[in-house]
């Protein structure tokens, strides 16, 4: 039996590292590509360095000729494009460097696979994104609906979307997309609005913080859990044929949602009054009788400033596609579960940080003072 050979791009990020360990675990040689940096940013794939079937090769989605070499090194069975600039907003302030990764760096898989002449051979997922939908044109949105991008990331995206289905058609290639709705977990990047909201709820609820500051409150989302969907990606390439599925949960919940929740789970209750730029999230009752103090004041703020210059207001995913031709289930992890998973674990950092600030506090003094040497 040939052995399942994976190449995942994007392996230091959410999802890359979730994919790694379920591939893992599924017998799957997993190579991850990185870059090189003066800063080391692996701590979410850090457990699975030393773990055998597990390799890390340096490559870049704006080189080809890297991509070229190490395909043709690996010759992987399964390729797993996750690498991007997915953030929105960075998106507005870095067109041109977001371009170039997420449109022409799939552009870039897809040659290397070509020059390698393992078409035949080799399977490909790309992590496409609900943000094609943009301004939506229908709810939900599903395989069907038409897209219409409202943002440099999510034209980038598209450009991503339609390569890989042209060189499906033109080549006859296994390549498929998976149109990624919101999707989150406690390794989500601390710049998304879902990790945001759940470590303020943590540093607020432990004094370490006294304000949080949103953009747009009533955006709705459908936020669904890394580590399920991460299944989803790989169901789709075990499909008897190359189609591209809606990966989302079929729910949809506004950012006022999210954090009301998150910081039920910190222990706070908020009461929201007024409208757009005037809204506010006040605390009306705690858990911890510590927290009194918190009762009355205004905990979370709207600010222009997290408004995009186009704003996405309502994407819902329909999942039907994906549940009845994969057999996947959306629904694995909840919405609640979900929040009260991230708030759980942010709770622990938040509390591991001060005990450590602390531990570095008192060491400073002591060294001061000559006591430690």
């Amino acid at each position: 039996m040939s052995k399942n050979i994976a190449l995942i791009t994007g392996v230091t990020g959410q999802d890359g590292s979730y994919l790694s360990e379920f591939l893992l675990a599924k017998g799957y040689e997993v190579h991850g590509i990185i870059r090189r940096s003066s800063v080391d940013f692996r701590e979410r794939i850090a457990h699975l360095e030393g773990t055998p079937n597990f390799h890390l090769h340096y490559a870049d989605m704006g080189d080809s000729m890297s991509l070229v070499k190490l395909v043709g090194k690996v010759q992987p069975t399964e390729i797993y494009n996750l690498a991007a600039q997915s953030h929105v907003q960075v998106s507005f302030d870095a067109p041109e460097f977001t371009a170039d990764v997420d449109a022409v760096g799939v552009l870039r898989v897809l040659e290397a696979v070509r020059t390698n002449h393992l078409e035949k051979t080799c399977k490909i997922y790309q992590a496409s994104t609900s943000e094609l939908y943009g301004k939506v044109e229908e709810v939900p949105q599903n395989e069907k609906t038409p897209f219409h991008p409202y943002s440099p990331y999510a034209v980038a995206k598209l450009y991503g979307f339609w390569i890989i289905k042209e060189y499906r058609e033109a080549y006859n290639m296994f390549c498929c997309s998976g149109i990624l709705f919101n999707h989150e977990s406690e390794r989500r990047g601390e710049t998304f609005v879902t990790r945001k909201i759940t470590l303020a709820a943590a540093r607020i609820a432990q004094g370490k913080q006294d304000c949080l500051y949103l953009g747009n409150l009533d955006s709705l989302r459908d936020w669904g859990y890394a580590k399920d969907y991460v299944e989803c990606m790989w169901l789709i390439l075990q499909h008897n044929k190359p189609e591209d599925f809606v990966i989302a949960t079929g729910v949809q919940h506004s950012v006022r949602e999210f954090t009301d929740l998150a910081f039920k789970h910190a222990g706070i209750t908020l009461k929201f009054e007024g409208e757009g730029l005037n809204e506010n999230g006040i605390c009306v009752a705690v858990e911890n009788p510590a927290n009194q103090a918190l009762v009355g004041k205004t905990l979370v703020c709207v600010s222009e400033d997290f408004y995009r210059p186009t704003d996405v207001v309502n994407l819902w995913g329909d999942p039907t596609k994906a549940k009845n031709e994969l057999g996947w289930n959306p629904q694995t992890t909840t919405f609640e579960q979900l929040v009260e998973l991230m708030v759980r674990h942010d709770m622990a950092k938040v509390a591991a940080d001060a005990e450590a600030a602390k531990v570095r506090t008192n060491l400073a003094e002591y060294l001061e003072k000559g006591i430690v040497k």
